[in-house]
This record gives structure tokens, sequence and C-alpha cells, in this order.
């Protein structure tokens, strides 16, 4: 017999549509109660607080980018190929909108949070990330596929061009159809052994 979510797992994907949609300061208890169908005391109940909520839904949307990474990047043939496909699976995640990522660039992990604890708990987590995009570097010097460069400095600039160019794409006007194919060809131009 199968069984529909819990509660709990309700509330969670409530207030990861809610913070997307209206940003941390907008989005209330009430609203996510409602939004799930499920009682307000429950929120309490199972999160906390509204930043232990919030940390649990950015974390949550960070863990499934971080397995959707890993398990994309099975196989690839080089590492060119894997930087390339990071980015891609990068972009394609953050505009799914079943993935919540909004959570992630409407309300940054790193100043919305309010504890020192907490921007730990997100940064640790969300580091996992670079180290993948570091360990696709590092091999792609490794086998030739990508010039001479230090893989770390150079996965934090791939990774600000990607932050960016979600930022650009999904919250201003300037961003076209094709902005997200010309960042993942721009970065593995600019890595490509020649």
């Amino acid at each position: 017999m199968a069984t529909g979510p819990t509660k709990k797992e309700l509330l969670l994907k409530a207030a990861k549509e809610l913070f997307s949609e209206h940003g941390y300061s907008e989005t209330t208890f009430k609203k996510i109660s409602e939004r799930a169908g499920v009682a307000l005391g429950l929120l309490t109940h199972h999160f906390g607080n509204k930043e232990k909520l919030f940390l649990t839904a950015g974390l949550d949307v960070v863990h499934e980018l971080v397995q959707t990474m890993r398990t994309n990047l099975q196989g690839v043939p080089n590492g060119l190929e894997a930087v390339r496909l990071f980015a891609k699976t990068y972009f394609d995640f953050a505009r799914n909108p079943r993935q919540d990522f909004m959570v992630l660039v409407r309300c940054s992990p790193f100043s919305d949070l309010k504890t020192v604890e907490d921007k730990d708990v997100m940064i640790r987590n969300f580091s996992e990330l670079y180290d993948i995009l570091e360990e696709c570097v590092a091999r792609g010097v490794q086998d030739g596929s990508i010039r001479s460069l230090d893989p770390h400095k150079t996965s934090v600039v791939v990774f600000c061009n990607l932050v960016g160019g979600i930022r650009h794409g999904l919250l201003t006007p300037y961003g076209d159809e094709g902005l997200f194919d010309d960042i993942v060809e721009f970065v593995v131009y600019g890595l490509k052994a020649r």
C-alpha cells in the first residue's frame, strides 16, 4: 500500500515553495501551514522556528542538488566534459521549479541565516558543490582536457560565473533564452587545453 508524504514533508515542501516565491521575510508560518494543509502548531513541533525551517529548506535543496550532480557526472569521459556537465546540471536544476532552487537565490544561505552555527552548517553542505567542481577541474588538468590551472582557484571562479549567471538570468530582465548555454560554452572555452 503506497503512502503519501508525511505532514512534516508537506510542511517542508510548502516552506520551500513559499521561501522561493516570496523570500524569507514575506514567508510566514501561517502561509506555510495553509499551503501544506497542515495544522500551524506542527510547524513549531517539527522545525522549532522560522530560522531552523529556513535552514532545513535550504539544506534540503542543496542535498538534492549535490545528489543530482553526483548522479549526472557518473561516466563522464574527461574533466572538461565533467565541468561542462556540472555547469549544465547546475543551470538545469536551478531552472526546474520542482527543485525549489529559488530558496537559495531569494534567501542567500550566507546572509539570511541568523546564527554562526547555522551559517557553518550551510557553508559545509554548500561546499560539497565546490568540492565536486574542483574534482572535475583537477581531473581535466590531469587528463589533459583542461589547461594547467590551479583546480581550487579555478573552481571558485567557475562557480562565481554560475551563481552570477543564475542571479542575472532569473532575477533580471537582461538574460535571454541562450544565456545559460552561452555561459557554459564560455567557461568550457576558457578552460580547454589549447
